[in-house]
């Protein structure tokens, strides 16, 4: 690097190890820098952050003292701590694939495997200080969310020939510009005229996004699998086709892809969210218990951490156990109680008596503590939970709707979807999550935990069509578990048998009866059970 340019540049340097810190201070000093500050944990950067302004930021991402450096850049980003005019640098001795993933979504903008020469410092460190002034002005024009002046800025770059190594970058960000600027079909034909001279697989996946935001989604698919298939596209494809199936209204495969992506880069708390979200659409309980346990693990120390965090797994963990075998209910209400000792320990001071009410409230009816759980429902006011969120008040409403107490159920299910639509935020998942319940609830009076057996005892007394209603209401709700897939499709096989014809929907309901019982683990005497009810079938269909 340049020395004057080195003595003008002001660096932060974020290191808790005393070797690698000594290092960093050698090398540094022998090119010349000489206005540096040192930090050995997140929460000194943070402070040092808030007072000074620095050119640079090299960060080790595997700080050990709470927050390390991975959730420290992630704070910074999200609460524009830093102006994009800063750079900022990761260090790392761990390059396993997950770290290399973690690092690379985060976008840095170098990285550094340690141990590194001084020569390979100097490298990055003047590539990241060049860039930085040469698209200084751009990235103050992004900080003021001005996109056009940005674009602007951008085009005196491009028409300089002297700019060229710096064109890729421009370029790039001209297309990010573009999307951000919801200016889909220039973007398109920018992406298009970029990939006809070379084939980036930036521009491919800017494409890609043009296609979704314009709906033209064969041509979006059809591209997606193709990028899926190449290692350095791979993870921001399945994030692109979650997004592209969501549009569709194809939950289940949406929840496929978001999983791919996660067992890719499994730091990313974000995509864990959307996983609960697209989980609970989806009826996967399990699933959403176990994605919502991952943005407790992943996300503590970081700027996910809030009560919501923590009451979001537990009251997954219960809606798992509504749902599960009775077996495994005592062990899923265990964990839940876990998190919720975890909660308090947190947030000692934060006012949570509504939520923990209403969780304890439908663990006692998980234990048939029916009494106790309406003695605490009764002590709510739930014409005046203006102060609550929606998540509260969506749990609000299956705790009284599972003690039969409809009427005030949907009554708090309006009150969520007024908040929700105050919150401007109509085709959310959370929203659609809202409708879901609101449809759910005023068809079926039964709680998911009563519902098969109810319908077993309709069906014990010949009552054939209101077991098969019943049967149905539950296969609705918990759609991938074995056992009521099987009890719905021996009813549907009495009723064609003793009717001798399917009504309604019943052909595709069995299809997914099928479906889940194929798909499943089945013991010894499903799996007999299964082949009786098919030799029943293939007699009547």
């Amino acid at each position: 690097m340049n020395l004057q340019l080195a003595r003008q540049t002001r660096l932060l340097i974020a290191e808790d190890q005393a070797l690698a810190k000594s290092h960093m201070k050698y090398a540094l000093e022998q090119l010349g820098f000489q206005h540096i500050d040192y930090v050995d944990r997140a929460a000194n950067a943070l402070t040092s952050l808030r007072t000074r302004q620095y050119d640079v930021i090299v960060c080790a991402y595997d700080l050990r003292h709470e927050q390390g450096g991975y959730n420290l850049f992630e704070q910074l980003k999200t609460e524009k701590i830093i102006p994009l005019t800063t750079g900022f640098i990761f260090t790392s001795a761990d390059t396993a694939i997950d770290v290399v993933h973690a690092i690379i979504e985060m976008q840095p903008d170098e990285f550094l495997a340690k141990p590194f020469s001084v020569n390979e410092l100097d490298k990055r460190l003047s590539k990241v200080v060049t860039r930085k002034k040469m698209f200084h002005d751009v990235y103050r024009y992004m900080d003021e969310q001005n996109p056009e002046q940005a674009l602007k800025e951008l085009e005196f770059i491009l028409v300089e020939p002297k700019n060229a190594e710096h064109f890729p970058l421009a370029l790039k960000t001209k297309g990010d510009l573009l999307l951000l600027n919801r200016q889909f079909e220039n973007a398109k034909l920018f992406y298009q005229s970029i990939i006809n001279i070379q084939n980036f697989t930036w521009a491919k996946l800017g494409l890609v996004q043009c296609y979704i935001h314009l709906d033209e989604f064969d041509d979006a698919e059809r591209d997606l699998i193709q990028l899926a298939l190449q290692p350095e596209s791979m993870l921001s494809a399945y994030d692109l086709l979650a997004e592209l199936q969501i549009k569709l209204e194809a939950y289940d495969e949406a929840l496929e892809c978001v999983n791919v992506a996660s067992d890719i880069s499994p730091r990313n708390v974000m995509r864990h969210i959307t996983a609960v979200q697209l989980a609970r659409l989806t009826h996967d309980y399990k699933g959403q218990f176990n994605s919502a346990k991952k943005v407790v693990r992943f996300g503590k120390n970081s700027v996910h951490d809030t009560p919501e965090m923590y009451l979001s797994v537990a009251r997954a963990g219960i809606d798992f156990a509504m749902t599960a075998e009775t077996s495994q209910t005592n062990k899923i209400i265990k964990q839940s109680n876990e998190y919720l000792r975890q909660l308090k320990s947190a947030y000692p001071k934060v006012n949570l008596d509504h939520q923990l009410q209403v969780i304890s409230a439908r663990i006692h009816y998980l234990k048939d503590e029916n009494d106790k759980a309406k003695d605490l429902l009764d002590a709510l006011d739930i014409d005046n939970l203006e102060e609550q969120s929606v998540e509260t008040l969506l749990d609000s409403a299956k705790a009284f709707h599972d003690l039969g107490l409809r009427g005030s159920a949907l009554k708090l299910l309006d009150k969520a979807t007024l908040r929700q639509k105050e919150l401007d935020a109509p085709n959310s998942l959370l929203s659609r999550y809202i409708n879901q319940e609101v449809e759910e609830k005023t068809a079926i009076s039964i709680s998911p935990k009563n519902l098969n057996d109810v319908a077993v005892v309709q069906y014990k007394r010949g009552e054939l069509a209101k077991s098969y209603k019943t049967f149905e209401q539950a296969f609705r709700v918990m759609p991938r578990n074995p056992a009521i897939a099987l009890n719905l499709l021996q009813a549907s096989a009495m009723r064609r048998s003793r009717e001798g014809k399917a009504e309604g929907n019943m052909n595709a309901v069995m299809k997914r009866c099928r479906f889940t019982l194929e798909s499943a683990s089945l013991s010894e005497e499903q799996s007999q059970r299964y082949e009786t009810v098919k030799g029943l079938l293939d007699q009547v269909v």
